[in-house]
């Protein structure tokens, strides 16, 4: 084929060159700045279709901090992807245009305004431009300011995979936190409940606010004891039922993973997802129309042997194949 042929030139043949033509994609893993799969550094929105970029944020953390250095972790590890998925066969480096975009910039990181409104002004920037985000975290807090930057029409669907919902109040008169922003998104008419799904939810609380609010609003909320005796498929039918045909985002915390996988997040929840089930989950998200997706709470203080960051780039990976075919379906 002549895509084989291209990656043989460029992988065995290729001469090094200092020119504009050079692509760190094919250059030594070790080798190159630690641009997420070494994908070339654009920070122009208008040039690309679908950016990677980190939030190197955890102001929002209620216990472990160490999130901030996650992006940078998670950029590192994936210099062990490759371009082809062995499944799908998706290269999603020749459906769309993918660049990283590097780091959003904050103001202040030790003002949750200040850096919510800075997050925001950022995340606008991919909806002016048309390009769709595949955002590192960072906590969780995020993902409120990403909707409210790209949802421009009307509340989305959202697939969001973790060990909690993710959906309590203020915190010491803080509402921009990590255990907030599908509450703040629903709140703020960024997210249709309707259209919502949570998967893996798992763990004790000290008040019942959180699945209260799910009941209240009709969140589809899949505990991980019905995970498993759903299974990976069944729970994928039902995940696709719910959000439907129109626009979404998908949410994957790493602490959805037993942290006898990922032990790198600031809220390890015992009893876990395996990596198997994860990918399996991700990838049966297949055709649904993404407009963007993250990889949050990774937390290399509490990674030895790095192994979190590479469960992150492997599920970063996933996710880009998503939205890289979803580019596709629209071009």
């Amino acid at each position: 084929m002549a895509e084989d042929k291209f990656f043989e030139d460029k992988f065995f043949n290729a001469r090094v060159s200092y020119d504009a033509d050079f692509d760190p994609r094919f250059a030594p893993r070790f080798a190159e700045i630690a641009t997420f799969m070494r994908a070339p550094y654009r920070p122009d929105l208008r040039e690309i279709d679908i950016g990677v970029c980190g939030v190197p944020y955890d102001g929002g953390a209620t216990n472990r901090a160490g999130a901030r250095h996650g992006p940078r972790a998670v950029r590192d590890l994936s210099t062990l992807m490759r371009n082809i998925h062995h499944v799908s066969r998706i290269n999603p480096f020749s459906l769309a245009r993918v660049a990283d975009v590097g780091d959003a910039r904050l103001n202040s990181l030790f003002d949750n305004a200040s850096a919510e409104k800075d997050l925001v002004a950022f995340f606008s920037r991919f909806a002016e431009a048309g390009a769709t985000p595949l955002t590192i975290g960072g906590d969780h807090s995020i993902t409120y300011a990403i909707l409210k930057g790209v949802v421009r029409q009307g509340p989305v669907g959202l697939v969001h995979i973790d060990a909690h919902t993710d959906v309590l109040g203020p915190i010491q008169g803080v509402r921009f936190h990590h255990a907030s922003p599908f509450r703040n998104a629903i709140e703020d008419g960024l997210v249709d409940p309707a259209r919502m799904v949570q998967i893996g939810i798992r763990g004790s609380h000290n008040t019942s606010e959180a699945w209260e609010f799910c009941a209240r609003h009709g969140i589809r909320v899949i505990y991980i004891e019905e995970f498993d005796a759903l299974g990976v498929a069944r729970t994928v039918e039902i995940a696709r039922e719910i959000v439907g045909a129109g626009p979404a985002y998908l949410s994957f915390d790493i602490d959805a993973l037993d942290p006898s996988i990922a032990p790198g997040t600031g809220t390890p929840e015992a009893g876990g997802l395996t990596m198997r089930e994860a990918q399996g989950l991700v990838r049966g998200m297949r055709g649904l129309d993404l407009i963007g997706a993250d990889v949050v709470e990774v937390s290399p203080p509490f990674d030895p042997g790095t192994n979190t960051a590479l469960c992150a780039a492997t599920m970063a990976y996933e996710l880009l194949c998503l939205l890289a075919e979803a580019r596709a379906r629209q071009a």
